[in-house]
């Protein structure tokens, strides 16, 4: 298949002219050869990666029954691959969604994103920055319980969060970063303890400034360990509600070329205001914030789409911005050879947009949606 008449972002910037696609995978970037779709100078930009996603349009991963639906949804929103994200629950049952997850994943459907990997969120974080994780089921780190869910997801888990402050966190960071990559997340750590985890080979950190201690010039914490080892990716909520426009431009500064846009959507996502559910707790959405019943923000109700271009409105060069939604997360889960950029060889998943980044048509393997 050829298209004509693009304007091609690609990770040096963008491109006049035309691509080819193969067997579901770019073949050639730029190509002049008349003919073909005419794009009529549209933007194509790559489908975008969310790694941090726990539900859509009703359907919750941790459901284990809510991923078609989930897949769905982010597909028709241009994200077209994604990590559904576990939430803080009992062995058992994040043991039946990996499983549903294994099998999702090895029968993709022509109309959905793909399942890319799992992020196990929880349990294994702190009680003092849970957020609206379930504190019943809290626990330390134990590399036993990760192995079993990932020989469940037949080692579908790509991303693993814990809270460097937990019992013998360092070594089981040690251990998990052999298997996937390893997240600090929901945790009150100072420097020192966050440093030892990064040392120990953890390399994410899960929606920036969000659970965390904020910076302070005589104690930098989670985010001073994490911003100053050039190998740390980090997450951010670019929802317009849980981080001030001026937080992120100052986390690109923080985190440059390292910064990974995520939705952290809930099942609220296309949802109108109500009453849903979200680990066992009730949430309530109102005016597109969803709130535990004590007032405090849980995930967000967007598309990662709304968030790239959030980034854009608050300033983030346009460039930065897409990188941040679609190759960064997919370096940050080490599948940059497969997703992530428009390049020969890498799987034909694009958006064709208009000027404001509006998704008009989602191409999945190079078939349109």
């Amino acid at each position: 298949m050829l298209f004509t008449n693009a304007r091609i972002f690609t990770p040096e910037g963008w491109l006049c002219g035309g691509f080819k696609l193969e067997n579901g995978r770019f073949a050639e970037i730029g190509t002049e050869e008349p003919g073909g779709v005419d794009l009529c100078g549209a933007r194509v930009i790559p489908g975008l990666v969310d790694i941090h996603t726990h539900g859509a349009h009703g359907a919750d991963f941790s459901d284990g029954d809510g991923l078609r639906t989930m897949a769905r949804y982010l597909a028709k929103n241009g994200v077209t691959s994604f990590c559904p994200t576990s939430m803080t629950l009992g062995l058992e049952a994040l043991e039946r969604a990996f499983s549903g997850a294994a099998q999702y994943a090895d029968n993709p459907e022509p109309d959905c994103a793909r399942v890319v990997g799992i992020h196990m969120e929880g349990p294994f974080l702190s009680e003092k920055k849970k957020g609206a994780q379930n504190a019943k089921y809290l626990r330390d780190p134990d590399f036993s319980e990760l192995l079993r869910l990932y020989n469940a997801s037949n080692g579908l888990i790509r991303m693993v969060d814990v809270a460097p402050e937990l019992k013998d966190a360092a070594e089981f960071v040690e251990k998990a970063s052999a298997l996937c990559t390893v997240s600090v997340a929901h945790t009150d750590a100072d420097y020192d303890t966050a440093a030892r985890v990064f040392d120990a080979g953890a390399r994410h950190l899960t929606h920036l400034f969000n659970a965390m201690p904020q910076i302070h010039h005589r104690a930098p914490g989670v985010i001073g360990a994490a911003s100053e080892r050039g190998n740390v990716t980090a997450e951010l909520i670019c929802d317009g509600e849980h981080v001030h426009p001026s937080a992120v431009r100052m986390a690109f500064r923080l985190f440059p070329g390292r910064i990974c846009l995520i939705s952290d959507s809930l099942r609220t996502a296309g949802m109108p205001d109500g009453e849903y559910t979200l680990g066992g707790q009730s949430i309530y959405l109102k005016n597109g914030a969803a709130r535990l019943a004590d007032g405090s923000l849980a995930g967000s109700s967007v598309s990662l789409f709304d968030c790239l271009r959030n980034a854009v409105r608050f300033g983030i060069p346009e460039k930065d911005a897409i990188i941040a939604a679609s190759l960064s997360p997919a370096r940050a889960i080490g599948a940059e050879g497969e997703i992530g950029s428009i390049e020969a060889g890498k799987r034909a998943d694009f958006a064709v947009c208009d000027d404001e980044l509006h998704p008009q048509a989602v191409y999945i393997g190079g078939n349109r949606i």
